[in-house]
């Protein structure tokens, strides 16, 4: 993928993650534990999506 694609990926991942905060806010109230977990799972994955595309577009610096 090049960067526009990465950018573009990485904005919908991030509209994602704060959807998913939303909704878990939402089910905390309700009594779906088993839902709940799992979107705190798929919270987690898209945090490490982030996190990886982060990497690939700002490259470590060797100091």
């Amino acid at each position: 993928m090049d960067d526009g694609e990465l950018i573009t990926r990485l904005g919908a991942l991030r509209l994602e993650h704060r959807d998913l905060d939303a909704a878990i806010v939402a089910l905390s109230a309700g009594s779906d534990q088993l839902q709940l977990a799992r979107l705190k799972k798929r919270k987690l994955r898209l945090r490490d999506e982030i996190s990886a595309i982060e990497d690939q577009l700002i490259p470590d610096i060797i100091a």
